[in-house]
């Protein structure tokens, strides 16, 4: 199959499908007279986003810092706690509760502590974040440090290489693609930790904005501040897939593409 074909067919259905949801909405609030400050239509969303630009720009740049910041931590601190885990058990029975812990807490609850303790800045925002997207980092690394075949290491026992030779030549490199599952899982989801944070205290970022639009009845910029959102996400899950396949080249296979 060439290339134009494969990109019509991986990508002209879930156009079809965003642009048939977009008029059904226009229509709805044309045909029911639905008023504006309660649900505005498709159509009226541009020119919302455009007065809001400058304002827009700035909280979205406050808040891409919070995610960048929270999600470079969450991918240091998870990967290397995955290897302590995976090598050592009785790390693993002391630290694998607390990670699972650490997701049972409801992150509206967790927020104003954060705030309480790390005041109103950067900090509890990219504390959130890393929590969110710690997760699914440390348990993938953590199946892919194990998922290697027993009799591939009793191999590398028999000819003598040392932990460090094992780790580097066969379990990271296997750990690599459970790796990045959790790493875009973590992208995917890594908005919600800073927007929380925004929302609980914050004088700055697209959550402290969705809160100040949102009493004001100014529904137009808070459907575009959410929609940014949204990209953001799925920019990031874009990024770490088209990282993935520069670095992991076996992955590929005929025809796969970022």
């Amino acid at each position: 199959m060439t290339r134009p074909r494969r990109l019509a067919r991986d990508w002209i259905p879930p156009a079809l499908l965003i642009l048939g949801a977009i008029v059904a909405w226009e229509a709805y609030v044309r045909l029911s007279g639905t008023p504006a400050w309660l649900l505005p239509p498709p159509s009226a969303l541009p020119g919302a986003i455009a007065r809001a630009a400058p304002q827009l720009l700035r909280h979205t740049l406050v808040t891409l810092s919070e995610v960048a910041l929270g999600f470079a931590v969450a991918v240091a601190v998870g990967v290397a706690g995955a290897v302590v885990i995976a090598y050592s058990p009785t790390l693993e029975r002391a630290l694998y509760p607390l990670v699972v812990a650490s997701q049972t807490v409801p992150i509206p609850v967790l927020a104003p502590l954060l705030i309480i303790w790390l005041s109103y800045g950067m900090a509890p925002k990219v504390v959130l974040v890393a929590l969110i997207c710690f997760f699914p980092i440390v348990v993938n690394t953590v199946d892919g440090l194990r998922a290697v075949d027993p009799e591939l290491l009793n191999l590398l026992r028999t000819f003598g290489a040392t932990k460090w030779q094992t780790f580097t030549k066969v379990r990271w490199p296997a750990a690599l693609p459970f790796l990045f599952s959790g790493v875009r899982v973590g992208a995917a989801v890594s908005v919600i930790g800073a927007v929380f944070g925004e929302l609980v205290g914050a004088s700055a970022g697209l959550g402290y904005y969705i809160r100040h639009e949102t009493p004001l009845f100014h529904t137009a910029e808070v459907f575009g501040a959410t929609l940014i959102l949204a990209l953001l996400g799925v920019a990031l899950f874009l990024l770490v897939r088209a990282a993935e396949w520069l670095l992991l080249p076996w992955r590929r296979g005929p025809g796969k593409s970022a």
